[in-house]
């Protein structure tokens, strides 16, 4: 059987543990106070699977993420790690490139962590909200004390040991009157790369800041001034959604578009082996309208025989006619392409919809900003005709 506008495979997110150390007041996760992890032999039972599905091709990244992976032992990633690349080599035929990543509040960082990391060229994200008031405010321990501090530390032993990082920050309504001071903390700690996420109505966190009067135009003159402070330095600070809109309008999306709408092009997976696709918020949620997104548990189902179950034929329908919608009634669909399924259902509350929050922050007013900035170079750059 072909498997047509199926993967490839990108992205496999594993949640190991839904337990986290703290308790940001924007997640999307329930049950972050379970201690349940996931077993080796699971591991391996998911990545059997990987190496032996039609979906797998030259490469992809694993990513370790939510609630906080390094609350799992040092010792279990080790022997992940380690088995991982056993049975890329005993289990798939082609032998791909397999690149490992992990996501994290950055607060357990030590050298042990550190070692760990350098063995295995773990790529690392750091969830980090700048200023340390802004920062503090959101990413609290259980006890309500602020983590700045902590995650500065963490960061400082990955550069202590030369390890790149990238910082995801998340803005809310407490950033936006900072644009100048969120740009100096970053240059100011050699930070580099950077990328925006909004405070997002997803899941278990059922408002956003950003659903306020006024934060519109807070939010696009934060953007305007934070895009001319980091063209001023020749974009030494790399902002993700700059670089990546800048790319999409230059040169256009490639002609296979894959992204959250594409079914297993991200394989999202938790602890117990059960498995979704899409969007990877939607692994752990509920749905008045599906009952939930799990399509599959590893132990006795396989990514090819779940896109045959009439839960994700419904679910990959809907999704893909809300994709059709956006393309036909949204001018910005060729730098998006659909956006994110979670986004559209958590907001809209259904799939078959256009316009969300999340796109109209992150895509629409970013994209008018880089367009207004490229128009006013070209006509800057147009040589001058005498009269």
């Amino acid at each position: 059987m072909q498997y047509t506008n199926i993967g490839p495979v990108k992205l496999v997110i594993i949640q190991p543990t839904t337990f986290c150390n703290l308790d940001c007041d924007y997640c999307y996760l329930h049950n972050r106070q379970s201690k349940a992890q996931i077993s080796i032999d699971l591991i391996e039972t998911i990545f059997k699977s990987l190496f032996q599905s039609q979906l797998i091709e030259k490469e992809f990244t694993v990513i370790w993420h939510a609630g906080e992976p390094l609350s799992m032992p040092i010792a279990f990633y080790h022997a992940a790690f380690q088995n991982i690349n056993n049975l890329n080599q005993d289990f798939n035929q082609n032998r791909c490139t397999i690149y490992q990543s992990i996501q994290t509040n950055g607060t357990l960082i030590n050298q042990d962590w550190c070692d760990l990391i350098k063995s295995y060229q773990v790529q690392m994200g750091i969830s980090l909200d700048g200023l340390d008031f802004i920062h503090d405010a959101h990413r609290k321990t259980r006890k309500g004390l602020g983590t700045h501090a902590s995650t500065m530390r963490g960061i400082s032993m990955l550069k202590a040991n030369n390890i790149d990082f990238r910082v995801i920050t998340v803005l809310t309504q407490d950033s936006l009157d900072y644009p100048e001071e969120m740009f100096n903390f970053f240059m100011e700690n050699d930070i580099r790369k950077v990328g925006f996420n909004i405070d997002e109505k997803i899941g278990s966190h059922e408002s956003s800041s950003f659903e306020n009067r006024g934060i519109e135009e807070r939010y696009r003159a934060f953007m305007q001034r934070f895009y001319e402070l980091v063209k001023s330095t020749n974009w030494y600070l790399k902002i993700r959604e700059f670089e990546e809109l800048k790319h999409k309008i230059c040169y256009g999306m490639p002609n296979e578009i894959k992204g959250q709408f594409t079914p297993f092009s991200i394989i999202s997976i938790d602890y117990q082996g059960n498995f979704s696709t899409f969007s990877p918020e939607l692994l752990s949620m509920k749905s008045s309208i599906y009952g939930d997104f799990i399509l599959g548990n590893v132990e006795h189902d396989t990514f090819e025989s779940a896109c045959k179950t009439d839960k994700f034929k419904r679910i990959n329908h809907d999704i893909q006619a809300g994709v059709d919608l956006c393309q036909h009634t949204c001018p910005y669909f060729s730098v998006c392409g659909g956006a994110s399924p979670a986004n559209k259902y958590f907001e809209n509350g259904l799939f078959e919809s256009s316009e969300t929050i999340y796109c109209r922050y992150s895509t629409k007013i970013l994209t008018d900003i880089i367009l207004e900035d490229i128009e006013t170079y070209l006509v800057l750059d147009q040589p001058k005709i005498n009269g």
